[in-house]
């Protein structure tokens, strides 16, 4: 066993190595996690996206499948906007010469969604399976479904990508805070400000926060192996969460089209972009993405702006093409690898133990 100097994330998580998956919605699932949780580190289920029904037969799956290690539950804790009519009509126009290309009628487009914030209904959840680990993303619940998330013993961790985010969660009682650097694949978790370009970067948000706040920190974005993670540790976090690393993993769910697009990621092919969700978030540079944004004042406000492109990417995805999808990967992307999950945690953290000399 690996001798950590710092341990609190490993005590707090009751995990081997400091290492936590991050909960990746379309990629990652109790396979992914049990992988993960076998290794060593800490297991994540993403939940906003999937029914109650499924997030009860996940944890079931994982519990079995390891014989009771901790699990996190990942929740998003966005205030829902309603759009304007004028707004929804801007953002189908923008959108009319793909419609147009491939034969979509605009009164058969879906309804818009599938990714509901924290409610009293997950609450009611999180009561009865008692995850032992509850994350969140864009903030924090309303104080009263904090409050009974807490009261089931939960560890409660959340992620910050500036100093002001991760005093705010800190606050409010999360045991730990994730630093989440502006090179992190996935939808950024900022939640007091909009503001893209005044984002810090991992390594230079990491010790700040590490200065600001007394809980223990999470390095999270940019990271993809043990160069990333001993450089994460050496700034003072107490364990890394990582995400790219593993979406070319054999337990992901990765879909071909995403899998296609990561084996040509590179250092300059990523950016933030609103035009698949309708909140900043980091992928792979698409057709839409180079077309339409990155960045669109006519995207609908999250999650309502991937809705329209629904039967974009269904005329697509078949053919192996990411052109209308979320291509989600952190600017790390092109150390991801093909191999299990377990390979991959056992060589990040040794290949880290050993340049920390431990």
């Amino acid at each position: 066993m690996t001798a950590w100097i710092d341990r609190r994330a490993l005590d707090l998580f009751a995990i081997e190595h400091p290492l936590l998956l991050a909960p990746m919605a379309g990629s990652g699932g109790s396979a992914l996690a049990t992988a993960v949780a076998r290794a060593g580190g800490l297991g994540a289920i993403p939940c906003a996206s999937i029914s109650l029904q499924t997030i009860e037969s996940e944890v079931k799956a994982f519990r079995t499948a390891t014989g009771g290690a901790r699990v996190n539950l990942n929740f998003f804790a966005h205030a829902p906007i309603t759009p304007t009519d004028e707004a929804t009509q801007r953002w189908l126009d923008r959108l009319a010469p793909y419609f147009a290309e491939y034969g979509v009628n605009v009164a058969d487009l879906p309804k818009a969604g599938g990714r509901a914030p924290f409610d009293s209904a997950m609450c009611k959840l999180v009561e009865d399976v008692r995850p032992e680990v509850v994350s969140f993303h864009f903030g924090l619940p309303i104080d009263a479904l904090l409050d009974r998330v807490k009261a089931t013993g939960a560890i409660v961790i959340a992620t910050a990508t500036t100093i002001a985010e991760g005093r705010w969660l800190q606050e409010r009682g999360c045991d730990a805070v994730i630093a989440q650097g502006y090179e992190a694949g996935g939808h950024r978790g900022n939640f007091l400000t909009d503001d893209m370009a005044t984002q810090p970067g991992t390594f230079a948000l990491v010790p700040q926060m590490v200065d600001a706040l007394k809980v223990p920190v999470i390095a999270a974005g940019g990271i993809a192996d043990g160069r990333g993670m001993a450089a994460a540790l050496c700034l003072g976090a107490s364990a890394v969460q990582l995400g790219t690393a593993f979406l070319l993993s054999e337990e992901a769910t990765t879909v071909t089209a995403h899998r296609n697009a990561l084996r040509t990621a590179r250092d300059d092919n990523t950016a933030v972009t609103n035009v698949l969700t309708g909140r900043p978030a980091r992928g792979i540079v698409n057709r839409i993405m180079r077309e339409v944004g990155p960045l669109s004042p006519d995207a609908l406000p999250f999650p309502l702006a991937g809705g329209p492109l629904t039967p974009l990417r269904a005329a697509t995805e078949p053919d192996g093409l990411g052109d209308f999808q979320p291509l989600w990967s952190g600017q790390a992307g092109a150390l991801a690898r093909d191999a299990s999950a377990a390979e991959i945690v056992t060589e990040i953290a040794e290949r880290a133990a050993r340049l920390l000399g431990i």
